[in-house]
């Protein structure tokens, strides 16, 4: 113990962020990770707060033959952001926002979330589409592609992705972009942690806000299926300010919800309009003409509201259970599984989201980018066991599972996106990056040949 405690020494004189071991102040709160089944203990983090910082902690991981492993939002479920008795690269104090309204710019630290980018953005009235839970960190969604309520309108967080900072395996500061380090940029977007560290994301921003429109129609589980089958038909012929989620939810306790209601298993439709309050009303209406909603709420409210609405639910200590796919389309049949599964959900936090990837999503070219998945238009199915405790978890994980196997047949030659992966094996990496997966092992063997990096969903070195 001697030894290795010299051997931080070592570290901390190189850098100007914490050390921080087993039996230092902080260190259980600085290896807690959003999904409370994930419970590891590194052998030491370090709390950069700086790309040299990151150059000396990946140094010093490499020269002693450690594990790595990098947190930026520490939000991603299977806990990559944390590795047991290896060194944990802690990007959160990175967290430095810096937008340019004039170009329409945000410079974003590897450790923002996307509470602190969605505020700094929007005092312009600009956003950069990202996902629906403030506390997700920007760096872990973005390098899996970024979805959320904006893509219809302006695609993945990765097409709307400018240039990166990598710390690669090396010791390099890189910048890669369209005219500087293109293979890597083209790797970065879509090919997760599997490069180096990034440490700043440069967006291109966007008009949004800063009051959008929200509404939610509340079904009872046995209309839910007529629900979905209005928005299969009448989502695609919407305008793309328009954006609809589709949940199979409990009902939240909140004041627009009849108390007969609340905790209540449910199926939902939340519409989020960014254009005009008449289009939004004219939206919701063609939503609940098939059925009758149980309740409803329709409300503007400021779009940084609207991307927290979910925060609460998805709160930090929660154990977490997750699996995604892609479904080519809500044929009847999709439907008839969803309506057979939702009312085996036993816990009020465990969701379905059914996200609709369309429009500007699909105007972006297959080869233009390393994300895993068709650009074609088709929806991504996130399900999410979520309870209180690990005794709790156990029903909800045989949920998220007979779910998932009884969409499978469904899915096309689609596998999933990478962002809703939770295991990470060989072939289903593979599966997930198709013809692409040979690029990309080529850009890993040019930039990282000895997998260093390999604490994610691993993409191999090509050998030779």
């Amino acid at each position: 113990m001697t030894s290795m405690l010299s051997e931080f020494d070592e570290l901390r004189a190189t850098m100007t962020g914490a050390v921080v071991g087993p039996g230092d102040q902080g260190y259980d709160e600085v290896r807690r990770v959003w999904n409370a089944a994930i419970d590891r203990s590194p052998a030491v983090v370090a709390r950069c707060t700086s790309a040299a910082d990151v150059c000396a902690a990946v140094a010093f991981a490499r020269e002693r033959g450690l594990e790595i492993a990098v947190r930026g939002g520490a939000h991603n479920p299977a806990g990559t952001a944390v590795v047991d008795g290896g060194l944990m690269i802690d990007l959160s104090l990175l967290d430095d926002v810096a937008v340019d309204a004039g170009t329409r710019r945000a410079r974003v630290g590897g450790g923002a979330t996307l509470a602190q980018l969605d505020t700094a953005a929007q005092q312009h009235g600009l956003a950069v589409p990202a996902g629906m839970i403030s506390h997700t960190g920007v760096a872990g969604l973005t390098l899996g592609g970024g979805m959320g309520w904006l893509t219809r309108r302006h695609g993945l967080a990765v097409d709307n992705l400018v240039s990166v900072q990598v710390v690669t395996a090396d010791g390099r500061v890189l910048r890669a972009a369209d005219d500087e380090n293109p293979d890597l940029f083209w790797a970065v977007r879509g090919g997760g942690g599997n490069f180096g560290v990034v440490t700043e994301f440069e967006f291109r921003l966007h008009e949004v806000g800063p009051i959008v429109q929200v509404g939610m129609l509340f079904f009872a589980l046995d209309e839910f299926g007529a629900a979905v089958r209005t928005a299969r038909d009448t989502l695609p012929a919407l305008s793309r300010d328009i954006n609809v989620l589709i949940a199979g939810v409990h009902a939240p306790p909140a004041p627009f919800v009849p108390e007969e209601h609340r905790l209540q298993p449910a199926g939902a439709l939340v519409v989020v309009g960014f254009g005009s309050a008449e289009e939004h009303a004219d939206a919701l209406g063609r939503l609940r003409s098939a059925a009758p909603p149980l309740f409803e709420m329709a409300t503007p409210m400021p779009y940084v509201a609207l991307q927290q609405m979910f925060d609460e639910g998805n709160a930090w200590g929660f154990h977490c259970y997750e699996k995604g796919t892609y479904v080519a389309d809500l044929s009847d049949e999709v439907i008839d599984v969803i309506a057979e599964h939702l009312p085996r959900k036993v816990s009020p936090l465990s969701v379905l989201m059914i996200y609709r990837l369309d429009g500007a999503f699909s105007e972006t070219a297959e080869e233009a980018t390393a994300f895993g998945g068709s650009r074609a238009p088709h929806y991504q199915a996130f399900i999410v066991g979520l309870a209180p405790s690990a005794e709790d978890l156990d029903g909800e994980r045989r949920w998220v599972r007979e779910l998932w196997a009884a969409l499978q047949p469904h899915t096309g030659d689609e596998v999933g996106y990478l962002n809703g992966l939770i295991e990470f094996d060989d072939e289903r990496v593979r599966a997930v990056y198709g013809p692409k997966y040979d690029r990309l092992a080529a850009i890993k063997a040019a930039y990282d040949p000895a997998n260093l990096f390999h604490h994610n969903a691993n993409i191999r070195p090509a050998s030779g």
